[in-house]
């Protein structure tokens, strides 16, 4: 429907019903000296047609990541996402579905997020999965909030090779909880001394595995120093193929698994929306603090199957002190997008495309780092890595685009200050051997 201007006498009418006689008398709360004069600095009006030209002019300008070899990562991937999957999603009774406020009436929409849930918590070796948050960031603040809840304290520690936009949401959500967040310093190799923080003071440890520099790391001896002192552990991922290979969260002993689903079923849309994932042991005191909705499985009257909204300890339906979160709706749309597409994908399908990942990363490490002066810093990962370059990243990231390629992410854009040496890129099963083939060699002509 198109927007239609009021008429002169729809203003008229209006002012007499308010009791003013011009739009000027609504502003008069307003100090003259405050009020812009003249006419505002913008180009004329438009029609639709010549806004359409102009707006494709501007996209023009961008390097679409389909257009190019793409190898950027840290946080966001470029999977193949099956066409099956938006043409089910964009089914009438999918796209407008909202919220299942009256769950009774709300069965299939229910039922999708329960299979949701349980394909999460199968994929996160995990117990309970809640039906999706906004984004991986804020799962893992909702986390941390969680684990506060949970052991009645008030500190919590965080990894230097947590993703800084993970840690920056969670830091902000704490502040205002009087949570405090020891934090370590960016680092690409290793966990450090990141036990050594964690005391009988500490709620909760949160590692990243793969780390935002695409390294691996076994959870465990993290896990044992941290249930030694009564903290629970919370793992973090981001690239959620990566499960579909090595192991899992729940498998190390993680007590949270928290992380973003986008790589499965969601494309880039240009950072979002996306689906956080949100998981965690079989306790009741967590399920209890459980952030966000939770579809169950029962019975009605007659003995049929049927699903419900359970333990709603949302804000919408307790008091407000008494939410576990603030998060007050799900990632709908995205999380059915995630279900249809590792439904079609299967579990073997899902390792299969975990080590055709895998395999590719590999390929392509090898043929970078037989550039001169390129040197891999990253010694176990999955299908990101981290290199050294002779160079700042971020310049020669800049110099690939000139050649054709968008070759990662300079860690200095995520650490500013800091590790402008260090290139973090990534490869999936979108990248071809040309692919592979045009970055090494755009590479050693930059360098």
């Amino acid at each position: 429907m198109r927007y239609l201007p009021l008429t002169p006498q729809d203003r008229a009418d209006m002012l007499a019903k308010i009791g003013v006689k011009s739009i000027d008398d609504l502003f008069t709360d307003v100090p003259q000296a405050a009020r812009l004069g003249g006419t505002v600095d913008l180009p004329k009006h438009m029609t639709e047609l010549e806004v359409e030209r102009h707006v494709s002019k501007l996209a023009s300008k961008n390097t679409p990541a389909s257009s190019v070899p793409f190898f950027v990562g840290a946080g966001a991937y470029k999977h193949h996402v099956p066409s099956t999957v938006d043409h089910l999603i964009q089914r009438s009774e999918f796209l407008t579905a909202y919220t299942p406020y009256q769950p009774e009436i709300s069965q299939g929409t229910l039922q999708t997020l329960f299979e949701f849930q349980t394909q999460v918590a199968l994929l996160t070796g995990m117990d309970v999965a809640n039906a999706s948050m906004y984004d991986g960031s804020t799962a893992c603040g909702e986390a941390v909030v969680m684990a506060s809840r949970v052991t009645k304290r008030r500190k919590a520690v965080l990894a230097g090779s947590l993703h800084p936009h993970y840690a920056d949401t969670t830091k902000t959500l704490c502040k205002y909880l009087d949570i405090d967040v020891v934090s370590e310093p960016a680092r690409h190799d290793g966990l450090g001394k990141l036990t050594d923080h964690i005391t009988e003071e500490t709620a909760c440890v949160v590692v990243q595995t793969p780390d935002v520099f695409g390294r691996l790391h076994d959870l465990e001896p993290v896990v044992k120093a941290a249930h030694d002192k009564g903290a629970l552990v919370i793992a973090v991922f981001t690239e959620p193929v990566s499960l579909g290979l090595v192991k899992s969260p729940g498998e190390m002993g993680a007590d949270i698994c928290v992380g973003e689903g986008q790589g499965i079923g969601v494309g880039l849309n240009f950072g979002g929306p996306y689906v956080g994932l949100f998981a965690c042991k079989n306790d009741r005191n967590f399920i209890r603090n459980l952030p966000g909705r939770l579809a169950g499985e029962t019975v009605d009257a007659d003995g049929r199957r049927g699903f419900v909204l359970t333990l709603s300890t949302r804000e919408q339906h307790i008091r407000r002190e008494k939410a576990t979160s603030n998060i007050c709706t799900n990632s709908g749309l995205c999380a059915l997008a995630f279900t249809i597409h590792m439904t079609l994908l299967g579990e073997k399908g899902l390792r299969q495309l975990a080590r055709l990942n895998h395999e590719t990363a590999c390929d392509l490490a090898d043929r970078l780092t037989s550039v001169p002066g390129v040197e891999l810093l990253t010694d176990s990962f999955f299908n990101e890595f981290s290199l050294k370059l002779p160079k700042p990243a971020a310049g020669v990231v800049d110099a690939l685009v000139e050649k054709g390629v968008l070759g990662g992410v300079p860690a200095s854009r995520l650490f500013p200050g800091a590790l402008e040496d260090v290139l973090i890129v990534a490869a999936t099963e979108t990248n071809t051997e040309a692919d592979l083939s045009a970055f090494a060699a755009a590479l050693k002509e930059v360098l």
